[in-house]
């Protein structure tokens, strides 16, 4: 794989400078599986989910020079393992920092942050709100199993109360959070949901979000065959309603009354729900150095040197 070409600092570019409209290639799906084999448990959902990735990269035409796969820890956090691409398994719960420094530093890349609902919710759960509220151009997927697959069973934050799990082995005590909901509230302009099971949709939804500006969010209810039997790709199928053609994405309002009513009716809605148009984090930070007068030939060792007594 070929070092991608050094382009200017990102606060000195123009900015509507986008990372979606360079480098396209046309490669069929099969072209960005890299050769290390997937080894998830045999009918696990994030296969499903790595299929619908490798499809959405074709369809947008994603460079395989251009792309960064960053992940935390878990079980959905090995994927950036068999996607050809740039890869940072991060920490558990610090691929949205790092996805968010690597975006600002480098805007001509496509950067997509895949993880689980432990890894991005739990411990990862506080970095959550600032992507969504600085729109950073990057694109999650979270893989929902509500489970902690990789460490064997334990209670997530989208865990059902009446799931036993090594840590709950008499139920929950705690109200599940609702990933989907909450990217809502905190503001991410693109946010969706589907289940590992349908690769039409989960494509669908993975792509349109790559070619959105801003902050994107796809949850894909991804089934785990050896931790949570009870909700099965079956289960996720039968609970799910699409949204309705008629829905309004760019209403915040009556995407929160989408999910609220689904939730109170034991269903899970499935579609895009939200999508608006804002000025990303690295747009806004280009536009405030034009505003303070930076320069394209600056000297980093010169800046530097202003703040030594």
């Amino acid at each position: 794989m070929n070092a991608p070409h050094p382009v200017p600092h990102p606060a000195l570019r123009p900015a509507l400078y986008s990372q979606h409209h360079l480098h396209k290639v046309a490669l069929q799906s099969k072209d960005y599986k890299d050769n290390v084999n997937p080894f998830w448990c045999p009918g696990c959902g994030h296969h499903g989910v790595l299929t619908s990735l490798l499809r959405a990269l074709s369809e947008v035409g994603v460079d395989p020079n251009y792309l960064v796969n960053v992940s935390g820890i878990g079980c959905s956090s090995r994927l950036p393992y068999f996607v050809k691409s740039y890869k940072m398994h991060t920490l558990h719960g610090r691929a949205g920092p790092v996805a968010t420094g690597l975006q600002l530093a480098r805007p001509d890349l496509a950067v997509v942050v895949t993880g689980g609902d432990g890894d991005g919710f739990s411990i990862g759960g506080g970095h959550m709100p600032h992507l969504a509220r600085k729109n950073v151009n990057v694109t999650y997927v979270l893989m929902d199993n509500h489970v902690y697959g990789l460490t064997k069973c334990q209670a997530s934050p989208t865990s059902r109360r009446e799931m036993k799990t090594v840590t709950t082995p008499y139920g929950g005590v705690e109200e599940p959070l609702d990933p989907v909901l909450y990217m809502l509230t905190y503001g991410a302009s693109y946010v969706a949901q589907s289940y590992a099971a349908n690769a039409k949709l989960t494509t669908r939804l993975i792509k349109e979000g790559m070619e959105h500006k801003g902050f994107a969010f796809i949850n894909v209810l991804s089934h785990c065959p050896t931790f949570n039997e009870a909700e099965d790709a079956k289960h996720f199928k039968a609970a799910s309603d699409e949204v309705a053609p008629e829905h309004d994405v760019t209403d915040l309002d009556a995407a929160m009354h989408v999910v609220n009513m689904a939730n109170r009716a034991g269903r899970i809605p499935t579609g895009l729900l939200y999508k608006v148009e804002r000025p990303t984090l690295d747009e806004s930070m280009a536009a405030l150095v034009d505003q303070v007068g930076g320069r394209r030939d600056y000297d980093l060792r010169q800046i530097i040197d202003l703040s030594r007594p």
